[in-house]
């Protein structure tokens, strides 16, 4: 199995950004919760309108780990979701599939859409896991606090956070080669 890496290039996440917006809205908003919450696809997946709806707080059950989990998403991906909403029902699945009443889309087809949008765009070593890795790098990029995004992420070690979002040592050698005091 390829491991899949996140998005670091923010002008390719602009161009996932409009792929998919051109391609679905619900694709379109999957990408961006996915980016700035930092869940698995699998708790992206069971999201309901009534788990969302007139709120930036959101509180789900892990799937993965059955852990509650609480965190909040930033005021433009809440004005985003809300829009997406509007005329849905509380129980209504957040990305619906095509496919039967009310169920969400599934794990392969998220891949599927994802990786249409990537192929466009000539991104590689993508998946449904680049949406978490992609927040968790950023995240790191900007408040360049490990123990933060272990603890987001609950794994064991920095070193697995670290390389789980794509701090390789190549680029622990090129900020060292870059220092100078």
């Amino acid at each position: 199995m390829q491991k899949v890496k996140p998005i670091r290039d923010k002008e390719k996440i602009n161009e996932m950004r409009a792929v998919l917006k051109r391609q679905n809205y619900r694709d379109y908003i999957l990408f961006e919760f996915g980016i700035h919450s930092g869940l698995r696809i699998s708790d992206l997946l069971q999201l309901k309108v009534k788990d969302v709806k007139n709120t930036y707080h959101i509180t789900l059950t892990e799937k993965k780990t059955g852990k509650f989990k609480e965190f909040d998403i930033n005021e433009r991906v809440e004005k985003q979701v809300s829009d997406y909403i509007v005329g849905m029902e509380d129980e209504e699945y957040l990305f619906q599939s095509r496919k039967g009443e009310n169920k969400p889309i599934g794990r392969v087809q998220a891949y599927r859409i994802l990786r249409k949008a990537a192929d466009q765009i000539g991104l590689k070593k993508i998946g449904t896991h680049t949406l978490r890795k992609t927040y968790g790098y950023w995240h790191y990029k900007r408040n360049k606090d490990v123990a933060l995004l272990q603890r987001i992420f609950n794994h064991s070690s920095p070193s697995i956070t670290l390389e789980y979002i794509g701090i390789s040592q190549e680029e622990i050698n090129k900020s060292t080669r870059e220092f100078y005091i």
